[in-house]
């Protein structure tokens, strides 16, 4: 990739970062009121349904301010990065004030009413309802922590983190939207593991080297999970495994989630640059490849939202996972959505800078024109992305994890891109 095409690159992305993302976030977002994010907007932007606040959502806002106050790319002055850090604190005052849903308790509320005041989702009748969830909060706090120095801040993402990995270990959590019973696992729990690890130590070696040991001891551990149990012969990983860590024949044990796959493999080669395991790049450029072939829609273009470990629709048996939730979330599987593409255009561009293989360029190039063909909206007063769209192109309103619009998928891979590509320019 020759330095003018990278500069031309940088200056895309720079502007799709300033001028598409934040500016429809900013001032939308803010709760001046209450303190934390607003972000219960339907699918094209245009009307605020809700001022709920989704402790998932509030945990990811945080990280993103935090991470664009601390850019290592030349696109913001001091004086917005000031300003940055100073959104990213209004989250993490309220979720330190509010999320716990307990004194003692060192579980997060799934959801909040503005002020903060815990509420239950419709027809759940437990508060705790993700673990998801609570690691947001870990990855937001510990951004916050790493770029502010904030010793309580980071206090109180050790302990929750802490919190996590126990209940994890002992099976005690839960995983809306996502449930799944003991009987299976599945990749996303070390998925996120891995990357809220990275993001805890990445603070820890600002406020508490002395911690960093015992927490690359853990994401060495998240690592061999992943690259021993979810994945196959043919580098596919499967998204449910038995408990056993065995894979199954039913269409849940016989499926890939391409996004996740593709997202998963930075998290893998963050994880190689820490553990000092080149191998553990090879091996996540792999199977980033892998995940691009069976993931693309050969009839129509871009990423499906689930495929086959082989490709295209997936298949099998429902057999003993009938009445699993996750069964029925496949019948979307040729949903397109934007938080796969928008890993993509990052994990493609980071593979192609650790390898040089020319066909992780053209996979970029390929989801490029696929996705600013098909998700910035084109209302001039929105222009944010559409996160939903019907297998053709067409945007529909439709849940896919949470009923908000969400900017984090966005921004954080918008930042990594730049931060890849300016490291690219200087040489």
């Amino acid at each position: 990739m020759e330095r003018s095409e990278i500069r031309k690159l940088f200056g895309f992305y720079e502007n799709e970062l300033s001028n598409q993302i934040l500016s429809f976030w900013l001032p939308r977002c803010l709760d001046t009121q209450y303190g934390g994010y607003v972000n219960c907007f339907d699918n094209s932007g245009r009307n605020l349904v809700s001022r709920d606040k989704y402790t998932w959502s509030q945990g990811r806002f945080v990280w993103m301010f935090a991470k664009l106050a601390q850019l290592d790319a030349p696109v913001f002055t001091a004086a917005q990065r000031a300003h940055f850090l100073e959104l990213a604190k209004s989250g993490r005052d309220f979720l330190m004030a509010h999320c716990l849903l307990g004194e003692d308790d060192w579980r997060c509320t799934f959801l909040m009413e503005a002020d903060g005041t815990p509420k239950k989702v419709d027809g759940c009748d437990t508060l705790d309802m993700s673990v998801y969830a609570d690691c947001f909060v870990v990855i937001g706090l510990a951004k916050y922590a790493e770029v502010a120095g904030d010793e309580a801040a980071y206090s109180f993402a050790d302990r929750l983190y802490r919190s996590i990995c126990e209940r994890i270990e002992r099976g005690d959590f839960n995983t809306l939207p996502y449930p799944l019973s003991p009987a299976y696992r599945a990749h996303g729990i070390p998925m996120i593991l891995s990357n809220v690890t990275h993001e805890l130590h990445a603070a820890a070696k600002v406020l508490h080297p002395e911690a960093c040991a015992e927490l690359l001891r853990r994401l060495d551990g998240f690592t061999q999970d992943i690259l021993t149990h979810f994945v196959d012969e043919n580098n596919v990983i499967h998204e449910v495994i038995t408990r056993e860590n065995t894979f199954f024949p039913d269409i849940l044990g016989q499926h890939a989630n391409p996004g996740h796959t593709i997202e998963d493999m930075w998290f893998m080669v963050d994880a190689a640059d820490l553990l000092h395991r080149q191998e553990v790049e090879t091996k996540a450029c792999d199977i980033a490849l892998k995940a691009f072939e069976i993931g693309w829609d050969q009839q129509m273009g871009g990423l499906l939202h689930f495929s086959g470990i082989y490709g295209g629709k997936p298949e099998g048996n429902l057999g003993q996972t009938a009445e699993e939730p996750m069964c029925r979330q496949l019948s979307g599987w040729d949903d397109k959505l934007w938080w796969i593409h928008a890993e993509a255009l990052y994990t493609s561009l980071l593979c192609y800078s650790r390898t040089g293989d020319e066909r992780f360029l053209q996979w970029h190039e390929r989801v490029f024109g696929y996705t600013f063909e098909t998700f910035p909206n084109r209302d001039p007063e929105i222009r944010e992305w559409m996160q939903i769209r019907m297998r053709d192109g067409r945007p529909q309103e439709k849940v896919v994890a949470l009923p908000v619009k969400d900017p984090f998928h966005i921004t954080r891979d918008l930042c990594l891109i730049l931060e890849l590509l300016y490291r690219m320019m200087k040489g």
